[in-house]
């Protein structure tokens, strides 16, 4: 299995730099060209398969608008800095807009990474499908049809592959995310539905032919189950989560501390491996 050219017979790490000041998790925010250049170059040097810069944070619980415009300014600044130092990496942007993504496109990104799962932007899947890029499809659905978070998940996964299909969008081209964090319904916490369904991820696995990406990293569940409220001191409890992520078979970690997590994957990588199955 392959995803924007990368091998992925094992999971493979996901670099993210943010170029918004109002993200939740301040460490990911690059300012300045030299900041940029120097974060990007040591998540590639700590394993990072790919680097993901998001130039607007989709924080469900945030307030994070933006004008298209200053995304657009935002996210061409990133990858016009990046654009001379000829990278060995897939970049990927991290927006919803199809302008932006088209912008970025002609900068140099190679995947689109849309939270709404094509929905949101009626013209995202034609820029997807006409610049030929990769795109990561997550989990979006305004009305919840279900009571189980995983069989929601699942039928917002399969109204966006429909999306793609209808277009020809190649299968080769495309990754699924769950969308951890982003579910928040009435009736379940949000730390309960996000467990559930990295709990159960294999089933995911099962169900779709595509590169599983999991985002798991010093999110807001992790910080109501340790208690950890400051997204700085979520580390260690992003590492347990990925690690389960990948046993349960994530094949690429969206995630902000690159060489700590490739740590945590090689490790699940290596138990699955003595999996015993019946």
């Amino acid at each position: 299995m392959h995803f924007a050219g990368v091998n992925l017979d094992v999971a493979r790490v996901m670099g993210v730099i943010n170029v918004s000041p109002e993200s939740f998790y301040k460490g990911s925010v690059a300012k300045r060209e030299e900041e940029l250049i120097e974060r990007v170059l040591k998540m590639i040097e700590d394993g990072a398969s790919f680097i993901d810069i998001g130039a607007r944070s989709t924080a469900p619980y945030l307030q994070t608008a933006i004008s298209v415009e200053e995304e657009k300014r935002r996210i061409l600044w990133a990858f016009e800095t990046l654009k001379s130092l000829e990278l060995k990496v897939p970049l990927s942007a991290d927006t919803t807009n199809s302008e932006v993504a088209e912008a970025a496109i002609n900068a140099g990104a190679e995947i689109v990474n849309d939270v709404t799962g094509l929905k949101s932007d009626p013209r995202m899947a034609k820029i997807v499908k006409e610049y030929d890029c990769s795109v990561i499809i997550c989990a979006y659905k305004k009305g919840l049809s279900f009571k189980d978070p995983l069989d929601n998940v699942i039928a917002a996964l399969d109204e966006s592959i429909e999306i793609a299909k209808a277009l020809d969008i190649d299968n080769e081209k495309i990754a699924v995310d769950p969308a951890i964090g982003f579910f928040r319904p009435e009736w379940i916490p949000w730390y309960d539905w996000d467990s559930e369904v990295i709990a159960n991820l294999s089933l995911l696995k099962k169900k779709f032919e595509f590169p599983l990406l999991v985002g798991v990293s010093r999110k807001s569940f992790i910080g109501k189950i340790t208690g950890r409220e400051d997204p700085s001191e979520r580390l260690f409890g992003s590492l347990a989560a990925t690690a389960i992520a990948v046993f349960n078979g994530a094949d690429i970690i969206r995630t902000h501390d690159v060489r700590e997590s490739l740590d945590a994957i090689k490790i699940a990588c290596y138990l699955r491996k003595h999996l015993c199955r019946s």
